[in-house]
């Protein structure tokens, strides 16, 4: 989030001075690492989630609609970074991956029909394909269908999907911030934030030398993952009130047997069970991670208090105010089959955890598989005026009135939405400036302000084009 903003400002305000400090010794390392998150290019092919059916069995495509066009707009920014040799080769962060969706039983069946049949009416998803023929998955999908018994099974599947190392994409836009003038410091932790007449005043710690010192800013944006709701606290403003947050923490298993990894190449994701956060729906995935090629199933729900890996156990009680005290006990009560859910994870045993992936991969051998740990991911509380407090689990900005500073909370779809996020950020937080910066943001973001979905040939125009830059194609 962070360098996408830093990026899109250093283009249309070259002459603005722009500071990145990090409180890791490099960029990517946190919840954008490769192996802290499922590297989807979330553009709702194949998550399940972001297409609820109602209790009449029908399915609305509006927000998966919605995040596919965010993502369309990722993939043009990704297309000019590369385009601009901010991005040496599309390849060190970006590859094609077909993503599949895959479901056992009768009724799982006849919801991912429904889902296919409101889907694939519209343009964006005019590709996608579905089937019950388990020799049809087995084709598109050896893994899934190898040692399977249960035939009562259905897949969709959409070819042009994509596998994303945001922390590679993270590191090279943070070196073209650096390479175009920017003050980039990493092992700086920012430490406390101080509003003043003209903006803000920030205390940096440098961790090798101890010292602290001030920074004065006219804007801020906090883009420090599950660390930006204890720095908005700090600094004070009223819109961050009653904003709490719950970390959720996990695992994956990761394939050791090449010639396992070798067999399988998609994304395929699965239903949640009951109470599970949209972050923990189970998937069985290829990935690419400094050119090589992964497979990972998960993840697991877990618990900490961190808000963060490099995080601290005092996270979460010491993010408790008096003001978000009442949301997040509201959301407790309200909450226990997410309560139930992470116990049921945390007691889980390797047997447990390898009948799990089994749903996915029935012949799958222990002796492959290793076990690593996943990234944390605070989901936000916020105030309800009717049930005093809910858990959300997408993402929210948090912008002071007058602009001045900003933040980023919550998970998925998280980075595949960053661009779309940061330039309606933008419009938020400069609206006198915004207008002036519409022409340059639309060389960057050509279909800023239309929707692909309506315009077909447009669409299919512009996905080509971005597909040939980034190699996809």
């Amino acid at each position: 989030m962070s360098a996408t903003l830093g990026t899109l400002l250093q283009q249309i305000e070259p002459g603005w001075s722009i500071g990145l400090f990090e409180n890791l010794e490099a960029a990517g390392l946190e919840s954008s690492g490769p192996w802290n998150n499922a590297g989807t290019g979330h553009s709702a092919l194949c998550e399940l989630n972001y297409a609820p059916a109602s209790p009449d069995g029908t399915v609305d495509p509006k927000k998966s609609l919605g995040i596919n066009e965010q993502f369309q707009l990722t993939r043009q920014f990704f297309a000019w970074s590369v385009n601009q040799g901010l991005v040496k080769d599309p390849k060190s962060f970006i590859h094609p991956l077909p993503h599949m969706s895959f479901v056992q039983g009768e009724a799982h069946q006849r919801y991912l029909k429904a889902r296919y049949e409101s889907l694939s009416a519209h343009t964006l998803f005019d590709t996608m394909e579905y089937t019950e023929d388990l020799d049809q998955i087995a084709e598109w999908t050896p893994l899934v269908a190898e040692g399977r018994t249960q035939r009562t099974v259905a897949a969709s599947r959409v070819v042009g999907g994509t596998d994303v190392d945001f922390g590679s994409l993270s590191k090279q836009l943070v070196d073209g911030l650096a390479a175009r003038g920017a003050d980039v410091r990493f092992g700086h932790r920012v430490t406390n934030l101080v509003k003043t007449g003209s903006g803000w005043r920030l205390t940096v710690k440098n961790h090798a030398s101890g010292e602290t010192f001030e920074v004065d800013a006219k804007f801020v944006f906090v883009g420090a993952g599950g660390g930006a709701l204890p720095l908005l606290q700090k600094s004070g403003i009223d819109e961050i009130k009653g904003f709490g947050g719950f970390p959720i923490s996990g695992v994956f298993l990761r394939s050791t047997n090449d010639e396992v990894i070798a067999r399988h190449e998609a994304k395929v994701y699965g239903q949640a069970a009951v109470g599970a956060p949209p972050m923990s729906v189970p998937h069985l995935d290829t990935r690419y991670v400094d050119g090589k090629k992964a497979l990972m199933f998960g993840p697991y729900g877990g618990f900490s208090p961190k808000f963060l890996k490099t995080g601290k156990l005092w996270d979460l009680p010491g993010s408790v105010r008096p003001g978000n005290l009442l949301p997040m006990l509201n959301v407790a009560k309200d909450n226990l089959d997410l309560v139930k859910y992470l116990l049921t994870e945390l007691t889980a045993t390797n047997s447990k955890r390898m009948n799990a992936m089994r749903e996915y991969y029935p012949a799958a051998n222990p002796d492959d598989w290793e076990m690593i740990t996943a990234g944390q991911r605070v989901q936000v509380i916020k105030k309800d005026p009717k049930k005093g407090g809910v858990l959300q689990f997408g993402t929210e900005v948090i912008a002071s009135a007058d602009g001045s500073i900003s933040g980023l909370l919550g998970a998925s779809p998280g980075a595949s939405t960053a661009t779309p996020i940061m330039l309606g950020l933008l419009k938020r937080c400069f609206p006198n400036q915004y207008s002036a910066w519409e022409g340059k943001l639309k060389e960057i973001v050509p279909t800023l302000g239309t929707s692909l979905d309506s315009n077909a040939d447009l669409y299919h125009e512009v996905k080509a084009s971005t597909d040939q830059v980034l190699k996809l194609a």
